[in-house]
C-alpha cells in the first residue's frame, strides 16, 4: 500500500509525516521497516522513545483498514512489539495512549472472522505480553479490558501460534497476584483454562507459558478439581470418589490434562510440594478408572496410548508415584508426608497389591510356565494383561517410593502377604520396560531396617523351582505352585 491508498484510509498527515521522518525514508513500508530493525536493541528502543514515535504508530494502527491493510498492520504490530519490548517509556505510552483497546479491535478484527488471522493475532498478543510485563498497571490495564471474554474468544482460535502468546498474557497478567489466578479459575474465568486446554490438547503447545498456568493454578494453588471437572462430561466430587462414570466419562481433554500434570509435576519434582486434596482427588480419579477399565488386551505402547481410558489411569498413576516419591528424592528430613499419609490412609497400598496380583506374570515368568504347559497341557487364567507398556513398573514404583524409609507401610505389606509378591517383580518384563530396577528399588525400601521382613524371606520353603538366567542373575528364582499356576520368586539360599 502506497501513500496514496494510505490517504483513501484516513491516516492523519502528521503521523504520516512522523514516521517517514523518523524512519529515514520516503515510503511507509521502507519507514516501517527501518523502525523494526532499530529498535532490535535496548538503545535503538530508547533512541525511538526520546522521539516519542509510539505514539504516532498506535494511531497508524487505528487508522488502518482490516484486512485491506493487513500488510502495514504486520509491520506497525511488529514495531510495536519490539519498542514495547523491556522500554518503560514505550510501555507506560502504550497505556497512556489506550493501546490495550486499540490492539483489542485489532484482535476482534482478526479472531472472529471465519478464518481467523493468527499472524495478526499473534503480534497483537506478543504486544501485550511486552507491555505486562512492565509492572502492576500495566497488567491491571489489561486484565480489565480482556478478561473474561476476549480471552474466551481469543482462546478459541485453534492455533499453536496464537495460544502460546495468549498463555504468556494470562500469566504475566497474574503472576504475583493470587486474586487474579483465583478469578481465572473462577466461574467467571473457569472457562478461559478450559478453552486453553482444547486447544492444547488439539494442537500442542511450543512455549512453557501454558504449563506455568497450569502449575500456579493446579499444582501449587487448589484449582486442580475444579479444572478436571470442568474438562469431562460430568461433574466429580471434592474427592473424585463418589460419582457415578459412564464408560465414557473421561474425555479427550482430562486425559491430556493430566499428562501436562504429570509432566509438570514430574520437572519440577524438588520445587512442588502438592496439597494433600491435589493428591486425594488423583487417587479417586485412578480408582474410577482401574475400577471400570477392561484388561481385556495387552498394550502394545507405553503412554500415551491413544486411548482415553488407558492415559488417564496411567497417567494418574505416573503423577502419585512422583507424589510418593518427593521423600526420597528431596531427602528424609524434610517434611514432606502429609500427602503420603493420606493416600496411605486411604488405602493406597492394598490397591496396588490387589492391582498387582491380578495382573498376568511378567514375561520371563510366562516362558517358564510355558514350558510346563508344554509337558502338562495349557491351564485357564483369569488374570489380566497390562493395559499399558510399564503399567506393571509404575504400579511397583509407587509401591517402592512409598515404602522408602516408611516402616508402617513395610509392616502393611509383610501383614498383607505382598512380600513374595514384591519379590516376583525383580525380573525383566517386555511388556515393562526398567521394572527389574523399579523392582530391586522397591524390596530394598522393603527390607531396608526391617527385621520381621528379612525373616519372611528367610524360611521361604523352596519348591518346584523353576530357573531362569535373568532370574538367577539377581540370586532369585521362580516356583510355580503347580494347582492356580501361579508364579513367584524366592531367593536362592
Amino acid at each position: 500500500m502506497d501513500n496514496t491508498a494510505l490517504q483513501e484510509c484516513s491516516v492523519p498527515e502528521d503521523v504520516l509525516r512522523k514516521i517517514l521522518s523518523v524512519g529515514n525514508s520516503s515510503t511507509l513500508v521502507n519507514s516501517l521497516e527501518n523502525l523494526i530493525q532499530v529498535c532490535r536493541t535496548a538503545d535503538g528502543r530508547a533512541g525511538l522513545a526520546s522521539k516519542d514515535i509510539l505514539p504516532s504508530v498506535i494511531l497508524l494502527i487505528q487508522s488502518l483498514p482490516y484486512p485491506s491493510g493487513c500488510h502495514l498492520l504486520t509491520l506497525c504490530l511488529k514495531l510495536l512489539r519490539n519498542l514495547c519490548a523491556g522500554e518503560i517509556a514505550n510501555q507506560d505510552s502504550f497505556i497512556e495512549r489506550n493501546g490495550v483497546a486499540i490492539i483489542l479491535n485489532v484482535l476482534n478484527s482478526a479472531s472472529l472472522s471465519s478464518e481467523p488471522d493468527t499472524g495478526i493475532v499473534r503480534l497483537g498478543l506478543q504486544v501485550l505480553a511486552n507491555v505486562s510485563l512492565a509492572g502492576q498497571r500495566h497488567q491491571c490495564a489489561i486484565w480489565q479490558q480482556l478478561f473474561p471474554k476476549e480471552f474466551v474468544a481469543i482462546a478459541r482460535v485453534q492455533s499453536r501460534e496464537t495460544c502460546d502468546p495468549l498463555c504468556m498474557v494470562i500469566y504475566a497478567c497474574c503472576d504475583g497476584s493470587p486474586e487474579r489466578f483465583a478469578q481465572l479459575c473462577g466461574d467467571r474465568g473457569i472457562t478461559i483454562v478450559k478453552q486453553i486446554v482444547k486447544t492444547t490438547a488439539a494442537v500442542g503447545f511450543g512455549e512453557d507459558w501454558y504449563k506455568l498456568i497450569l502449575s500456579r493454578t493446579c499444582l501449587e494453588g487448589p484449582y486442580f478439581q475444579s479444572l478436571f471437572s470442568n474438562l469431562g462430561f460430568v461433574g466429580a466430587t471434592e474427592n473424585g470418589e463418589d460419582t457415578e462414570f459412564r464408560e465414557d466419562v473421561f474425555s479427550t481433554e482430562q486425559a491430556f490434562f493430566l499428562r501436562n500434570i504429570s509432566d509438570i509435576l514430574n520437572e519440577r519434582l524438588q520445587e512442588i510440594t502438592v496439597p494433600s486434596d491435589f493428591v486425594l482427588c488423583v487417587f479417586g480419579i485412578f480408582k474410577k478408572s482401574a475400577g471400570i477399565l477392561n484388561y481385556a488386551t495387552r498394550g502394545k505402547s507405553g503412554l500415551p496410548t491413544g486411548s482415553i481410558m488407558i492415559d488417564v489411569l496411567g497417567y494418574s498413576l505416573t503423577i502419585l508415584r512422583d507424589v510418593c516419591a518427593q521423600k526420597s528424592v528431596r531427602g528424609s528430613n524434610e517434611d514432606l508426608g502429609d500427602a503420603v499419609d493420606v493416600l496411605l490412609s486411604h488405602g493406597l497400598i492394598e490397591l496396588l497389591l490387589c492391582l498387582l496380583r491380578d495382573l498376568e506374570p511378567t514375561s520371563v515368568m510366562r516362558k517358564a510356565i510355558k514350558q510346563g504347559e508344554d509337558q502338562d497341557g495349557p491351564k485357564p487364567s483369569s488374570l489380566k494383561p497390562c493395559p499399558y507398556k510399564g503399567f506393571r513398573r509404575d504400579i511397583v514404583a509407587v509401591i517402592g517410593n512409598c515404602t522408602y524409609k516408611r516402616k508402617l507401610v513395610q509392616d502393611e505389606i509383610r501383614h498383607k502377604d505382598g512380600i513374595l509378591l514384591l519379590l516376583q517383580q525383580c525380573g525383566l518384563d517386555d511388556d515393562n520396560p526398567y521394572l527389574r530396577e523399579w523392582g530391586i528399588w522397591c524390596v530394598r525400601n522393603l527390607f531396608e531396617g526391617n527385621e520381621e521382613n528379612e525373616r519372611v524371606v528367610a524360611e521361604l520353603e523352596l519348591q518346584g523351582a523353576v530357573d531362569t538366567p535373568e532370574i538367577a542373575q539377581l540370586g532369585l528364582r521362580v516356583e510355580v505352585n503347580p494347582e492356580t499356576r501361579r508364579p513367584k520368586l524366592v531367593n536362592i539360599p
